[in-house]
């Protein structure tokens, strides 16, 4: 199983910016068969990576995974450690916890859209950090990648399972971080805000009154992780104004929640 032979950015395969750190790593990306997740896929693989390829959807999982020279391990993000680890050779040297439920609703959404929204954007990172540890603990290293979003440093209109899920997915890279990181474990939470895949067409009018002026491609989401690698920083902002809001939301945290109640009442008349 090999990568592909040159970077769709235009490099050589493991001369981009993470080079070692990434050239030669047995990577699992989950969610892959399309979005952030593909390209996150095609750039390890561009880069010189080995590359399993995980989805729920077998045929878009196949479809990415012969496209990059990469191995198709379909399947629920949950459940499929070990048979990406075997896929590998054995060893999975970075983990990219990216499959994620969009999950609109608001505080009175069902028990099973708030269940699978939790399942999907949390348990799933936990329980493959859970089968991953023991063996970069043991080694002494190994790299933990959580697709977050924005919504989990700040929030999302209309979509509350969403944002509280999200949350919880930054709260645990965290903890992650801050437990093992004098051990050799590095952590990385990518929170981008609108991205143009399915995920932001399913948000409806609300993503498009909030995310899509300023949506971004999958592959700047690439480039801004592999820029995170290289430095072993842990917050990834594919959208750098993210740091301004956050920063806003900790100081004058009042002010930043009437700033979006002014969002929630534009969106709530414009569907009117």
């Amino acid at each position: 199983m090999s990568g592909n032979t040159g970077s769709a950015r235009g490099t050589e395969p493991g001369t981009g910016p993470a080079g070692d750190a990434v050239r030669g790593a047995g990577v699992v990306v989950t969610g892959a068969g399309g979005g952030i997740g593909a390209a996150l896929a095609r750039r390890f693989a561009a880069e010189g990576a080995r590359v399993v390829v995980n989805d729920i959807d077998a045929g878009r999982a196949k479809a990415v995974a012969e496209e990059i020279g990469a191995t198709a391990v379909p399947g629920d993000a949950s459940a499929v450690v070990d048979d990406a680890r075997e896929a590998l050779g054995g060893t999975v040297d970075i983990w990219c916890a990216n499959a994620g439920l969009s999950s609109p609703g608001d505080a009175f959404a069902g028990e099973d859209v708030w269940a699978a929204a939790w399942d999907v954007n949390v348990m799933a990172h936990v329980r493959a950090a859970r089968a991953l540890l023991p063996d970069w603990l043991e080694r002494g290293g190994g790299r933990f990648v959580s697709t977050v979003s924005a919504a989990g440093l700040l929030t999302m209109i209309g979509a509350a399972p969403y944002s509280v899920s999200k949350h919880a997915a930054h709260a645990f890279a965290e903890w992650l971080s801050l437990t093992y990181r004098h051990r050799g474990l590095k952590v990385h939470a990518i929170c981008p805000q609108g991205v143009r895949t399915d995920m932001l067409t399913a948000a409806g009018s609300a993503g498009e009154l909030v995310l899509a002026p300023t949506a971004i491609e999958p592959e700047d989401v690439a480039d801004a992780l592999l820029d995170a690698i290289a430095t072993d920083r842990f917050l990834v902002l594919p959208h750098p104004e993210v740091a301004g809001y956050y920063r806003n939301r900790a100081t004058d945290p009042e002010r930043w929640l009437g700033t979006m109640n002014h969002l929630q009442r534009a969106w709530e008349a414009g569907t009117r």
